[in-house]
């Protein structure tokens, strides 16, 4: 078989992997080149977590994806991976970690409890002030995410596949201008905008925050790209407390904070979860807003009151692509018979990257094992009947969603 993906981020590029480990030619396609910084996977680091609440689908797959980001890091040579553990800021009144306490221990997860004077000990370079009580995960982490995605383009070329840089027009349906290969309902072909055509037998759409462009009908209310700012704030010079063998990853769930030890010993991210404006990737000046630079000082003086004053040393954009009850959209396209979408992808996405691959390149195939073993028995990435599941508070947190990271 061939197949087309589109979109070189962690979702396409693990679907390509993937099918190209099974024997099929497989052309990738991104519009800005592998590896880039303007899509929703071109960050410098992501969470990588199992809490989700009372959801038990989620950390099944995390833990399985993990162990697939860990054989990557070994083939590859590179550290993509820190175990820094991830610290869980419980609010008076939130129950999700109290939930996702419950799902771990349930599922034998590693997860441990600490009373407010254990995360005061254990992190003593945070403020506990108001936290009565914390979750933390020994064997959760950062991401390291360009490089992490880079890596598994590389592995994918070094297997064969191919890589072909440009922007894909949005597609025609076979008989509409086409040869016609595809078949009734299908595609034959995809169209870069320089003109070039590549056919296939199938087709994966993974395009992150450009999808809804690609299916405005479709995907225009179901996918929608939010700007998220992100900002690393110099750490003291000489200061280990900040690095990532004594500071652990941490999100304040309740106040849509979150944030990263520092793993250059400069600066470290510490950036509001919440939702940034709407805007169109090609649109976007990716400009990070005062306001949320100011948002992040704030948190910084009241959590690690020496670093209020620092300067930022680094600050850029990234985007959300929110679907209304926070899954992912992993679907066949309703109008082409043989391509499929994947999306709704932030740092949820990414840390779940290898899984999402695995199980999208099992339903281009027709893997029935694999597509019985690793989907979920509730539907959730079915285009059909999604507004049905408002998990997503569009007023607050998301309590699926992963900082960028």
């Amino acid at each position: 078989m061939r197949v087309v993906v589109v979109g070189a981020g962690v979702m396409g590029a693990w679907t390509a992997l993937w099918l190209r480990r099974a024997g099929h030619a497989v052309t990738l396609i991104d519009r800005h080149g592998p590896g880039n910084q303007l899509g929703s996977s071109g960050d410098e680091s992501r969470i990588t977590r199992s809490s989700h609440g009372p959801d038990r689908f989620y950390p099944v797959w995390q833990r399985r994806a993990l162990a697939q980001w860990r054989e990557l890091e070994h083939a590859a040579g590179e550290r993509l991976f820190v175990q820094a553990g991830v610290v869980w800021l419980v609010s008076p009144g939130e129950s999700f970690e109290a939930e996702s306490l419950v799902s771990l221990t349930a599922l034998g997860i590693p997860v441990e409890q600490w009373s407010h004077d254990q995360f005061a000990a254990r992190v003593p370079v945070m403020r506990p002030d108001g936290v009565p009580w914390a979750l933390f995960e020994p064997e959760a982490g950062a991401l390291f995410a360009r490089p992490a995605v880079s890596a598994t383009i590389r592995q994918f070329e070094a297997v064969g596949g191919e890589v072909v840089v440009g922007r894909v027009e949005p597609p025609r349906a076979a008989g509409s201008g086409g040869s016609g290969g595809g078949g009734p309902g299908g595609l034959d072909e995809v169209q870069l905008d320089n003109g070039r055509r590549l056919a296939a037998d199938a087709f994966v759409f993974a395009c992150g925050p450009w999808l809804p462009d690609l299916f405005p009908a479709l995907l225009g209310d179901l996918i929608v790209p939010h700007r998220q700012d992100v900002m690393q704030f110099a750490v003291p010079a000489g200061d280990g407390r900040y690095g990532a063998d004594a500071m652990p990853v941490w999100i304040d769930f309740g106040g849509s904070f979150y944030g990263f030890p520092s793993f250059d010993g400069v600066g470290l991210k510490a950036c509001p979860d919440w939702l940034g404006p709407i805007e169109r990737p090609d649109d976007s000046a990716r400009e990070v807003a005062q306001s949320s630079i100011e948002a992040s000082r704030a948190v910084l003086r009241k959590r690690f009151p020496a670093l209020g004053a620092q300067p930022v040393v680094k600050s850029w954009t990234c985007f959300y692509e929110v679907t209304p009850d926070a899954h992912f959209v992993i679907d066949r396209h309703p109008g082409f018979g043989n391509a499929w979408i994947a999306g709704g992808g932030t740092g949820h996405a990414f840390k779940h990257g290898p899984v999402i691959g695995e199980y999208l390149a099992a339903l281009v195939t027709g893997n029935a094992s694999t597509i019985a073993e690793l989907g979920p028995a509730d539907g959730r990435f079915a285009l059909h009947a999604r507004e049905a599941r408002q998990g997503f508070r569009t007023s607050g947190r998301n309590p699926l969603e992963d900082a960028p990271g």
